[in-house]
């Protein structure tokens, strides 16, 4: 086949460092956009941002060519050093270590958009803590909880 063609839809997930309450809702839609080009400029997209002041969650249709951890790697790295510059009062802002990356069908897009879109309702009744575990849980992940938060 001389083409290569990839569906490659991820649900990516991670929190501040220490789960801190830094991502304020006013800076969020800015950072939503930044996000998006970042993977713009890796030849991904961005379908779905959303999240809370300690953590967030990003829909990413990735290209063929980028791995998952690079992805997130560019993400964290290059956002961070954005929310440092954009506002100073956040120069102790840092993103956790790990993350989470779940695959998505093209057929549930839909439904991980719709999500994404209801964190603010969602944390209402829910931690970010206890939503992880569900998302590891629903997806059969195993994990050491010594090592899931830092």
């Amino acid at each position: 086949m001389p083409q290569s063609f990839a569906s490659l839809h991820v649900h990516i997930v991670f929190s501040t460092k220490h789960r801190a309450r830094m991502l304020r809702p006013e800076l969020r839609p800015r950072l939503h956009q930044y996000l998006g080009g970042i993977l713009r400029d890796k030849s991904c997209s961005l379908a779905a941002a959303g999240g809370t002041a300690d953590h967030i969650h990003l829909l990413a249709s990735l290209s063929r060519t980028i791995a998952v951890a690079d992805a997130v790697r560019v993400i964290k790295a290059n956002s961070s050093g954005w929310i440092h510059k954009e506002f100073a009062e956040l120069s102790d802002f840092y993103w956790q270590e790990g993350y989470g990356a779940f695959a998505v069908s093209h057929s549930n897009v839909d439904q991980v958009k719709a999500y994404i879109a209801g964190q603010e309702e969602h944390h209402r009744q829910q931690s970010f803590q206890d939503e992880y575990r569900e998302l590891l849980r629903r997806h059969e992940m195993e994990w050491d909880e010594k090592y899931v938060w830092d």
